[in-house]
């Protein structure tokens, strides 16, 4: 029977379609920055893309669409493959999808020319193809406990073409459904798969180089509770955004969910920050939750706007940098740690959230702090790009399959 490391050594193209993890992680970083590098000029008015979406919607639906649908897949392509013990997709076949995504960034950014529903096809090609590619997988390997996890990638898909309709609609679709139910998804995809993932790697750390306490094991009675707040807080969020009961249920869910974190022996990481931004990473999920719980019942200085974005860039952003850093070095063959760049590059992105939200605070300051925020972001990716597209691009002798 054929093994991954026998598919992958009679692979004899570019090392960096061996592996889902490496065009995907490598692609989202580059267009992390490149699309910030072009948000900046575009938020002062010294730069007009020709797509069909208003700035605004552009920015928000290349990030949470383009930037993460792009880890979304590299981390499945990667992660299924260990889920079903089947073959990974490697070659052509992978290059490929890496193509339907790369496709789908030009549509979007050229929308102006061509037909809203061309458009949509196009940027939804790759979800559509990783969905049925991922369905396969977890069908044929009968690994049904995640097809929870197929459920939520085909609710980021149908957030994504509710998007361009809103936008072919002429409708304001960084404020619409679409944006919410994409987001939602990602926020549910965090506390699924990160409260699997966060302890692990946690008690994994701690039982080799601390002992003592240890992480509560994962999918408790509380922690399914805490699951099924959060989907009633999402779904309430989703249809009625400034509605007192959404409030609640996201305030509760805040709640249960940095009690969540807290059984997790975070605290205990501090000395290997990539174990530690896991926890860092999570912790934006309920404090998103109840900032935009905030903002319901009393809005203030901080603004929607900067609320949501404790969960676009906070939790989705940092928690999948920390993945993506954690799985190269992993897959890789490098030591499980993190040295001074990759530090820098979570205090930069740390940076650059509080930078957002320090604009709602002070919208007088706002032009300034939204370019430190802006830079904070390009360094962070950038940096990411620089220091791991390396081991991304290319395999290490020592490593060669």
């Amino acid at each position: 029977m054929t093994t991954s490391t026998e598919q992958m050594r009679a692979w004899t193209g570019p090392a960096i379609l061996t592996y889902g993890f490496r065009p995907f992680f490598f692609g989202a970083g580059v267009w992390a920055a490149l699309a910030m590098v072009l948000w900046v000029p575009m938020l002062s008015g010294d730069l007009t893309l020709p797509t069909a979406f208003d700035p605004v919607s552009w920015h928000a639906h290349e990030f949470l669409f383009g930037y993460l649908g792009a880890v979304i897949a590299g981390f499945l392509l990667t992660a299924v493959p260990n889920w079903t013990g089947r073959l990974p997709i490697v070659g052509w076949p992978l290059g490929g999808l890496f193509a339907l995504w790369l496709i789908g960034r030009a549509a979007v950014a050229v929308s102006l020319y061509l037909p809203p529903l061309g458009v949509a096809l196009a940027d939804l090609a790759l979800p559509l193809a990783l969905a049925a590619v991922i369905g396969r997988e977890i069908v044929a390997g009968k690994n049904w406990r995640n097809l929870i996890v197929l459920a939520m990638l085909g609710v980021l898909t149908l957030g994504n073409a509710v998007f361009h309709w809103e936008a072919a609609r002429g409708d304001y679709a960084a404020g619409g459904y679409g944006l919410r139910i994409g987001l939602g998804a990602v926020i549910m995809m965090i506390a699924v798969i990160g409260g699997r993932i966060v302890p692990s790697f946690t008690r994994n750390w701690l039982a080799k180089r601390a002992p003592g306490r240890l992480p509560v094991p994962p999918m408790q009675r509380f922690d399914k509770v805490a699951l099924m707040v959060l989907l009633l807080g999402l779904l309430a969020w989703i249809a009625l955004p400034d509605h007192p009961v959404t409030a609640i249920l996201l305030l509760l869910a805040g709640g249960l969910h940095l009690v969540r974190l807290a059984r997790w022996a975070g605290d205990r990481t501090l000395a290997e920050p990539l174990v530690a931004v896991l926890h860092l990473g999570y912790v934006f999920l309920p404090l998103g939750a109840v900032a935009i719980a905030a903002e319901i019942l009393m809005p203030g200085p901080l603004g929607m706007a900067s609320a949501q974005h404790l969960w676009m860039s906070g939790a989705a952003c940092l928690m999948t940098l920390a993945v993506m850093t954690r799985a190269t070095l992993g897959h890789t063959g490098q030591a499980l740690t993190a040295g001074p760049g990759t530090v820098g590059i979570y205090a930069a992105l740390v940076g650059a959230v509080l930078a957002r939200l320090a604009a709602g605070i002070w919208p007088d300051q706002a032009h300034l702090l939204h370019m430190v925020a802006g830079a904070g972001w390009i360094f962070a990716f950038g940096s990411f790009a620089l220091i791991y597209g390396p081991l991304l691009l290319r395999l290490p002798a020592t490593k060669r399959i």
